[in-house]
């Protein structure tokens, strides 16, 4: 499957838990405890901040995970309010795959194909069932799926419905994903590599209206993976690209469009958008899932989503009961925590839940693009021992007790423990140990000078930018840390705040960034999640993307083991793959992964709360949740 880039969590309406997750799971804001300015810690006294006040957080909050409870029957009514962090740059299915504010508005009109249970482990049908035919003689495999017979387009006040077919499926997947001009992330998911080196391409057949089948060229270990979409409309994009081309796809459905023109599959209908204010989601009263009762879900007749970019106002908006939910900021949980109903002495009506942490994590990665080849820090960054020595001064555990008061664990495997290929042993080897990093440096002709710089074999200073994102206090949090400790060591990075959309134009089209925190969605609950990232062709294989070669050795043993992996069948067998795969992403830190945090999730309690689950697992569950009586 393919990672994209996550930009904060929950943010932008109630979220349906779909497989894979995109644009911003519980990665980057899952948030916990008050910040700190404390940085002279012994490790002693940093493990004595981290704990306390722990479990006082924790039993104030409810855990509540999901073990395949059967959902109440609700009633509908009522109005979501939320907010969202930004405008989106369109309503253009093919723009969301690069820009996380424009997924989080069109998903409202999308469902998925299948889904995948966290608990049984198993795929799930959605909008279509499926069947597996593997001939392991010819060794190739067909994956037939059908289309539920009661899925359409539908527009916002009108009457007009039109059925969803293979038609839209085979239209995007061919002529969209399958278009190479308009640099998709699922272009990558459409090839193979064979036995012999060469590139065989996935492809798709229409068998009649509901029936569609994508023949694989090779057996795969999991064929769902590679062909789990969001249905897409044929309507509208096919015109487009014949009249105009890619640059009419492109500008098809921008911000401007009627939204009574855009078509919607999905629980919503956007109805309104009125740029730097808000959007307007009405109730889909023909989308197809239905509760016990025959009732269609949402149960909301309508979502708005308020345009606030500063996360103080939203969380004022949330204590003065304007929005439904709030995920926590560091330095705002003791408040909320304490000022619910019944908690110390608290007036305020809502719910605070917690979850485990996150299955995923930030990272910290640097540029390798030989694009900047010119320029210093490319000749520091694609030394492995220099990436090491940066791992070695990531001190996880400060950034663990001042940013999360102990409310969160270092990120130091690579699999997490939901994948059937998780190893305990298997794990980073650089933690933080500043003179191991000193070592490695030395290793390479980089030392203290006189004065305390640390300066390379041509004198040079070993000084570079660490970019973040405008909008998130925890990122700068976790920067000023890290740039403290190389300030220890005598390296200088200077933390650059960037606009969130700059920072993606600069990894999709300048590659002009130096480092950066980063997160991405989905957690790697399949080993061959994120096809478009580490393999050293993908668009998102962000310290050099899109490689027509490896560029380095270890760059060719990734793409053979990831291949080797997910063409073994046999778990077992696999297993040796994964395990050097794992390690050898570990030894070369093209990602180096900081923590894993808890979440805490304010609600509410004026809507009903039976139907709501949250955990590291399945995520927050709120696609049933409904007005109280």
């Amino acid at each position: 499957m393919n990672n994209k880039i996550s930009r904060s969590a929950l943010k932008g309406g109630i979220p349906r838990r779909r497989f894979p997750v995109t644009l911003l799971s519980l990665i980057a804001v899952l948030a916990f405890a008050a910040c700190s300015n404390e940085d002279e810690l012994s490790p002693e006294e940093l493990q004595a901040l981290g704990l306390r006040g722990v479990n006082e957080i924790i039993e104030k909050t409810v855990s509540k995970p999901w073990q395949g409870e059967d959902f109440v029957p609700g009633k509908t009514g009522g109005t979501w309010n939320d907010v969202i962090n930004q405008d989106p740059k369109s309503f253009n299915l093919l723009i969301a795959e690069q820009d996380s504010v424009t997924r989080a508005v069109t998903d409202y009109m999308l469902d998925y194909l299948v889904d995948y249970d966290p608990l049984t482990l198993e795929w799930i049908p959605r909008t279509a069932s499926f069947e597996i035919r593997a001939d392991e003689a010819a060794d190739t495999l067909d994956l037939i799926y059908t289309l539920r017979d009661d899925l359409y387009w539908t527009w916002y006040e009108s009457g007009r419905r039109i059925k969803v077919t293979s038609d839209d499926i085979v239209f995007w997947y061919n002529e969209i994903r399958g278009d190479p001009r308009f640099q998709s992330s699922g272009y990558y998911q459409q090839f193979l590599e064979m036995e012999d080196g060469s590139e065989a391409h996935i492809e798709i057949e229409k068998i009649d209206d509901l029936r569609f089948a994508f023949h694989f060229p090779r057996i795969v270990a999991e064929p769902l993976l590679a062909t789990n979409m969001e249905i897409m409309p044929r309507s509208g994009y096919e015109e487009a690209k014949k009249q105009n081309g890619v640059q009419g796809v492109l500008d098809i459905y921008g911000v401007n469009t009627d939204p009574r023109l855009i078509p919607s599959c999905g629980r919503y209908y956007l109805a309104e958008y009125t740029a730097g204010q808000r959007l307007v989601y009405k109730r889909n009263p023909y989308y197809w899932e239905k509760d016990a009762n025959g009732v269609s879900l949402p149960y909301p007749e309508e979502e708005i989503l308020r345009i606030i970019p500063d996360e103080n106002t939203q969380y004022l908006l949330f204590k003065e009961g304007q929005v439904e939910s709030y995920v926590s900021r560091p330095e705002d949980l003791d408040e909320l925590v304490n000022n619910q109903q019944g908690k110390a002495g608290g007036t305020a009506d809502y719910t605070v839940y917690s979850n485990e942490g996150s299955q995923g994590a930030n990272f910290w990665t640097f540029n390798q693009n030989p694009k900047n080849r010119d320029k210093p820090f490319y000749d520091w960054f694609t030394k492995t021992e220099f990436r090491q020595a940066m791992s070695a001064l990531l001190h996880r555990e400060r950034i663990i007790s001042q940013v999360f008061r102990g409310l969160a664990a270092p990120k130091l495997h690579f699999f997490p423990e939901t994948n059937r290929f998780y190893d305990e042993s298997i794990r980073l080897r650089y933690e933080y140990d500043p003179d191991r990093a000193v070592q490695l440096l030395a290793s390479i002709g980089i030392t203290r000078d006189a004065s305390g710089v640390m300066r390379d074999s041509l004198g040079r200073a070993i000084e570079f930018n660490l970019a973040i994102q405008s909008d998130s206090t925890v990122y700068n949090d976790m920067a000023s840390i890290i740039a403290d400790e190389l300030g220890r060591v005598g390296i200088t990075a200077n933390i650059r705040i960037v606009d969130f959309q700059k920072l993606v134009e600069e990894l999709f089209e300048t590659w002009d960034w130096e480092s950066l925190l980063l997160a991405l969605s989905g957690s790697n609950t399949f080993p061959s999640q994120g096809s478009n990232v580490w393999a050293s062709g993908g668009n998102l294989h962000m310290w050099y993307p899109q490689q027509e070669s490896p560029a380095t050795e270890w760059e060719a043993r990734i793409d053979y083991l990831y291949n080797e992996g997910a063409y073994t069948v046999d778990p077992a067998k696999a297993k040796v793959f994964w395990d050097e795969y794992q390690e050898l992403i570990l030894e070369q830190c093209p990602l180096i992964y900081l923590v894993r945090v808890r979440g805490f999730l304010a609600l509410n309690n004026r809507w009903d709360q039976r139907n709501v689950y949250y955990d590291n697992k399945s995520g927050l569950k709120l696609t049933n949740i409904f007005l109280k009586e």
